[in-house]
C-alpha cells in the first residue's frame, strides 16, 4: 500500500485519505477517484491528492475486516456489512456475551493495524445488540497480515450463550423480630431476578432459621422438580459453620466456596446437593439493585458451571457499589451511552400523492409484479431489516389502505396531502415509535426497489461513525429512498410547501454517506402511464 501524495495526472484509481468539499459536492475519505473526480479536483484548483495506491498482496480494510469478523462469529451472532473498514459482530438471541479475555488480547497483539474490541465478558445482551467490532485502521493491510490472523481467530472467542427456562426453587427462614414485610419484598425481588433471565420460581418454602429446619427443608426441596436452589436466611451468612451452611451439610450436601470478591455479594455461598446447585443468597440478594448473586444467576441460566475459581476470579470490576468519595453523582446512567446495539429503522412510505402525471389514475394502484404498486413497496419494506414500517396515506385514502389491507404495517393519514410532501413528512415521522434512532423515506411510486438495496442503506447507518444521512447513488447521481438519523427529523418537521428535505444533505456534507447501488431501481419512479412498461422488479438470489 503506497500513502503518498499523488499529482492528478497519475491519481486515477487513488483512494481519496481525506475528505474533500468541492463546489457543493463532498468527496468522501476512501473514494477510489474516477475520470470525472479528477477534472472536478483539477477545475477546483488542485494538483495534488493525498491518498493510497493498493498494491499487489493487499487486502481491502472492508474485505479485512469482514473475513476476521466472520472467522470471530461465534454461536448466535452475526456479521454486519463492512463499511469504512469496520464490521459488528451482533447478537442474534438474546443472552449472555461470554468472551474468552486472553484470546482475544492475544488477537489484538498480532499487528497494531488490526483491532477486535468488545464489551465486557458475562455482559448480557439482548438480540440486535453489538457485541464486538472489527476495525482495520489504515485502507489495506498485507494478506499475510489478515491470515495470520484469522489462523489465531475462532468461534470460541466471542459468543452469546441464551438463558435457558430454569426451574428455581426458594427457601425463606424466618426469626422471632423479622418482619413479614422483608420476606414478601425478597419473595417479589427474587421473582423478578429469576424471571429477567428467563425462569421461573416454581417452589417456595418458608421455615424456621434453625438447622434442622433448613435441612429438611434442602432434602424437600431438592427431591422437588427444580434445577435451582436459593436460600434466603434471616441473618447473613458469616461462616461455613453458621446455620444456612450447617443445614446443607445435614441434609447431606456439600459447601464448594464461600465468599466472592465482589461488593455487594461478598457473603454468597456455593454449594451442592448431589448434582443440585444452591446458593445461600448474600443479604444484598433481597435488594433488586445489581449484586455478585446476579453474576453467578447470569452464567447458571446460561448453562456455564460456577466452581470456586469462578468465583475468585470476579474481583476485576467486581466493585459494583458506589462508593463515597467518588467524585460523581450516585445516580449516573444519563452521563453514560447506552449499551451498543443495532440502531433502531423504521421505514416511512410516502403513498399520499395525487398522481397528477398519471392522466387520472392513482398509479399507486396500478399493477406491479402482478399486485397494487404501494403494496409491493411496502411489502419489500417489511421483508427488510427496518424493525416497523409506516405508511402514510392521503389521496384516494380508502382505495390505498385496502391495497394495504392484512399488512403488518401503521397507516397514518394526511388529511393535508394537497399541500405537498411535506406534509406526508410530517405526518409519517409523526407515527414512528419513541425508540427509532432513524428512519428510511420511501416512495411510493418506486417498485423496483429491493430489500437488498435498503438493507445495505441501514447497514450503513453510523451516525458516530459520521453517517447520519444514507444516500443511495448510481454511478455517482443521488437517488432514493433515503435514510434519516434521528437528529433531522426536527429540521425535516419544520418544513413547508411541496418540497422534500433534500436541501439538508446539502448542508450536511459532512453527515452524508453514500452508498453506490448497481442497478436504476434508486433513479427509478413511475410518474407516467408509460412508465409502467417493464416495471417489474428482479430480486436478487
Amino acid at each position: 500500500m503506497i500513502f503518498a501524495e499523488f499529482d492528478l495526472d497519475g491519481a486515477e484509481g487513488v483512494l481519496l485519505a481525506h475528505s474533500l468539499r468541492i463546489e457543493g459536492r463532498k468527496l468522501a475519505k476512501g473514494k477510489r477517484l474516477g475520470p470525472d473526480d479528477i477534472a472536478l479536483l483539477a477545475n477546483s484548483g488542485l494538483r495534488k491528492v493525498m491518498g493510497v495506491r493498493l498494491e499487489d498482496g493487499d487486502v481491502s480494510e472492508d474485505s479485512a475486516a469482514f473475513q476476521l469478523a466472520d472467522r470471530l462469529m461465534g454461536v448466535n451472532l452475526e456479521c454486519g456489512p463492512a463499511l469504512t473498514g469496520r464490521c459488528n459482530l451482533i447478537a442474534v438471541k438474546s443472552g449472555l456475551a461470554v468472551i474468552d479475555a486472553a484470546a482475544l488480547s492475544r488477537l489484538n497483539r498480532v499487528d497494531e493495524t488490526i483491532t477486535v474490541a468488545s464489551i465486557p465478558p458475562y455482559e448480557v445482551v439482548e438480540a440486535g445488540q453489538i457485541v464486538a467490532t472489527v476495525k482495520i485502521i489504515p485502507f489495506a493491510v498485507p494478506k499475510p497480515v489478515i491470515d495470520t490472523c484469522v489462523a489465531v481467530a475462532s468461534t470460541s472467542i466471542i459468543r452469546v450463550l441464551p438463558f435457558l427456562s430454569m426451574r428455581v426453587g426458594l427457601i425463606l427462614s424466618k426469626l422471632h423480630g423479622l418482619p413479614e414485610a422483608v420476606i414478601r419484598h425478597t419473595l417479589d425481588v427474587t421473582h423478578i431476578r429469576v424471571e429477567a433471565l428467563g425462569g421461573q420460581v416454581t417452589e417456595v418454602d418458608e421455615v424456621a432459621h434453625e438447622v434442622g429446619r433448613l435441612a429438611r427443608a434442602i432434602q424437600k426441596m431438592a427431591a422437588s422438580p427444580v434445577d435451582l436452589i436459593l436460600i434466603s436466611g434471616a441473618s447473613a451468612t458469616l461462616d461455613r459453620r453458621d446455620v444456612v451452611p450447617t443445614a446443607l451439610v445435614h441434609a447431606g450436601g456439600s459447601i464448594d466456596h464461600f465468599g466472592m470478591p465482589v461488593d455487594p455479594g461478598n457473603l454468597l455461598l456455593l454449594g451442592r446437593l448431589n448434582k443440585m446447585t444452591i446458593i445461600d443468597m448474600p443479604g444484598c440478594g433481597r435488594s433488586a439493585r445489581l449484586n455478585g448473586l446476579d453474576l453467578v444467576l447470569r452464567r447458571l441460566f446460561a448453562g456455564l458451571p460456577v466452581s470456586g475459581d469462578d468465583l475468585m476470579a470476579m474481583g476485576t470490576g467486581g466493585l459494583l457499589k458506589d462508593i463515597g468519595c467518588r467524585p460523581m453523582p450516585r445516580r449516573v446512567e444519563e452521563a453514560f451511552a447506552p449499551r451498543p446495539r443495532s440502531p433502531r429503522i423504521a421505514a416511512v412510505i410516502l403513498a399520499a400523492g395525487q398522481s397528477v402525471r398519471m392522466k387520472g389514475a392513482n398509479k399507486l394502484l396500478a399493477k406491479v409484479d402482478g399486485k397494487p404498486m404501494v403494496r409491493k413497496v411496502a411489502e419489500t419494506a417489511l421483508a427488510s431489516k427496518a424493525v416497523s414500517v409506516v405508511a402514510v396515506t392521503g389521496y384516494q385514502e380508502e382505495k390505498v389502505r385496502d391495497a394495504l389491507s392484512g399488512l403488518d404495517i401503521v397507516l397514518a393519514a394526511n388529511p393535508r396531502f394537497a399541500e405537498g410532501l411535506s406534509s406526508s413528512l410530517k405526518a409519517g415521522l409523526h407515527a414512528l415509535p419513541p425508540d427509532i434512532d432513524a428512519a428510511l423515506i420511501l416512495l411510493a411510486d418506486m417498485p423496483m426497489i429491493t430489500k437488498e438495496q435498503i438493507d445495505s442503506l441501514i447497514g450503513a447507518f453510523d451516525p458516530d461513525e459520521g453517517r447520519a444521512i444514507v444516500v443511495p447513488t448510481m454511478k455517482g447521481k443521488r437517488g432514493n429512498p433515503v435514510l434519516w438519523s434521528k437528529r433531522f427529523f426536527g429540521p425535516i418537521m419544520a418544513i413547508e410547501g411541496d418540497v422534500g428535505a433534500r436541501h439538508l444533505i446539502g448542508e450536511n456534507l459532512d453527515l452524508v454517506f453514500e452508498v453506490e447501488m448497481d442497478d436504476e431501481a434508486v433513479l427509478t419512479d413511475i410518474d407516467k402511464p408509460e412508465d409502467l412498461e417493464g416495471a417489474t422488479v428482479q430480486e436478487k438470489r
